[in-house]
């Protein structure tokens, strides 16, 4: 079984108060430690890389994105996907081309350009070009943006979910959902959802599990919590 197949069978037949765990690792030392840990596979978040590399959310160039996730891949032996934010502006094809250089087996691709919502058809239609270029090689998850961007209407994210699903992404992540809509969410998306996790506060990943959730990533949220705790130790290390 390849890392792709063995990362897509995570996904299948968990019990809802088992989602599958995906720890967001910033650099090679972070991956390590989530790998050594147990983690079964990781998930790159994109603003914990551009942080890594002295950059604000959103304003890492795509070569220094992509080589940061090809650092992190290298660093560990299980799964590794990648948030690669709306693309970059990449062809489909050289897109692909650059995840699978990188040695990852999935992404994260957002419908939000800057801070506004792309046509979801358009949106569509693009990700239909990824899956195609890509064949069965990554695991697609789909992000939509309607909570961060505003809409908080459930319908939204489920109508945009469908047309994404029916593109051939393999997974959904209506990024930022509160944990009341989960269950409408998970009645109406057909496949794997991605639910946002705090890993110090609020539900934990079993209740977001039984509310709905496939799989729990956590953006930059690991790199908070170990940037606090680094914070703690200068303090009292300082002169």
């Amino acid at each position: 079984m390849s890392r792709t197949e063995f990362f897509r069978a995570l996904h299948r037949r968990r019990r809802p108060d088992d989602p599958l765990v995906l720890a967001g690792a910033w650099d090679a030392v972070s991956a390590r430690v989530f790998a050594d840990a147990g983690f079964p596979a990781l998930a790159t978040p994109s603003a914990g890389v551009a942080a890594s590399l002295g950059y604000a959310d959103g304003r890492t160039p795509a070569r220094e994105m992509f080589a940061a996730v090809t650092r992190i891949a290298r660093a560990v032996d299980v799964p590794v996907s990648a948030d690669v934010e709306d693309g970059y502006g990449l062809a489909p094809k050289e897109l692909v081309e650059r995840l699978l250089e990188a040695g990852v087996v999935g992404c994260n691709l957002e419908d939000s350009r800057g801070e506004v919502l792309k046509d979801p058809h358009e949106h569509a239609d693009w990700l239909a070009e990824v899956r195609a270029a890509a064949g069965a090689s990554l695991f697609v998850n789909a992000r939509i943006d309607t909570f961060v961007r505003g809409v908080a209407s459930p319908e939204a994210a489920i109508e945009r979910a469908a047309l994404y699903v029916a593109a051939g992404a393999d997974c959904v992540y209506p990024i930022l959902a509160p944990p009341v809509t989960l269950p409408l969410l998970r009645a109406g998306i057909a496949g794997p959802i991605n639910v946002f996790g705090d890993p110090t506060d609020g539900p934990t990943p079993a209740d977001l599990g039984t509310l709905g959730a496939t799989r729990v990533t956590f953006g930059p949220g690991l790199l908070r919590c170990a940037t606090e705790a680094l914070r703690e130790i200068a303090t009292d290390l300082a002169p």
